[in-house]
């Protein structure tokens, strides 16, 4: 008898095992695996308007998918017996075998859980149907997972007030200089992927229209936080973690292209036009001297 108990009780440590192990991997169906999805991303540019945001791309299920610049994404979910809500995120395997080299990300790379709007659902079926109940589990996971990296980011001196002004000027600035053509002060004002990106949309307005003149009308109509993210880079430190808020501006702008002769070919400056841009800022929270910089946008069309 004793022997059958002992039998058992290794039988349910080994079944626990597989699960925490099967967690930590990503593969989930349960309430505290639900935030292992890690999505890969692609970019594609558009040329037929200055404000045309990226597609955003849905989350994927049941495993990590490789990243195209050779990171790969890997969730840290335990650590020291408490639950992380970020996402850790390994160095180039190459990086990795040299012991002596110390590796220095300055981005991520990729945008982790893109925003996406969430179908609004009757009363009685959120409250009184399975799968509202399901919905309503999985609506609670997402504000936790922001409201956890919101008050991490407290911790470092965050302001809702001074990062929205700042979020401003830097909406505006790079506006401007993707108007201008600048590629050389748009370099510093967003990650290496999103430079890429912009890069090849001038390229490509630039093929079509000679010249184009932007301008923002101030004051912001409205902004608000859509969404709070961590990325983790050190499994042993919870502190080396990099932060994406996704912020949503209302505006009102001015447009207009013109071709090599210099007619208008598109837009009309002298009419405002309102709007809607889904952007996603990013910064390290243990790089010293880091700046908050764009790192993806988000197509507006399905919102």
């Amino acid at each position: 008898m004793a022997l059958r108990r002992l039998q058992t009780l290794r039988s349910l440590y080994r079944t626990a095992g597989i699960r925490e192990s099967s967690y930590l991997l990503g593969s989930s169906r349960s309430y505290s695996t639900a935030i292992s999805n890690v999505p890969e991303l692609n970019q594609r540019s558009v040329s037929s308007c200055l404000y045309k945001a990226h597609n955003a791309f849905p989350l994927t299920r049941g495993s990590t998918m490789p990243l195209r610049s050779t990171m790969a994404a890997e969730l840290l979910i335990f650590s020291n017996d408490t639950r992380s809500l970020s996402t850790q995120v390994k160095a180039p395997p190459q990086a990795r075998q040299m012991g002596a080299l110390k590796v220095s990300m300055t981005s991520p790379g990729f945008i982790y859980e893109p925003y996406a709007p969430r179908e609004q659902i009757p009363f009685w079926r959120r409250w009184f149907t399975r799968s509202g109940w399901k919905r309503t589990k999985g609506d609670i996971i997402l504000e936790l997972k922001s409201a956890y990296a919101i008050n991490k980011l407290r911790k470092s001196g965050y302001s809702k007030q001074k990062f929205y002004n700042e979020a401003v000027e830097l909406y505006k600035e790079i506006n401007t200089l993707m108007a201008n053509g600048d590629k050389s002060l748009l370099r510093k004002a967003v990650t290496e992927k999103m430079y890429s990106a912009l890069k090849n949309e001038i390229k490509q307005r630039e093929s079509v229209w000679s010249e184009v003149y932007w301008e923002m009308i101030m004051p912001v109509v409205k902004m608000r936080t859509l969404r709070a993210r961590l990325i983790g880079v050190d499994r042993n430190d919870l502190n080396k973690v990099f932060i994406q808020l996704t912020l949503e501006f209302l505006t009102k702008q001015k447009f207009e292209a013109y071709d090599s002769k210099g007619d208008v070919v598109a837009g009309d400056k002298s009419k405002e036009v309102l709007v809607r841009d889904i952007w996603v800022f990013e910064k390290s929270l243990f790089h010293p001297g880091a700046y908050w910089r764009l790192c993806g946008r988000i197509s507006t069309k399905s919102s």
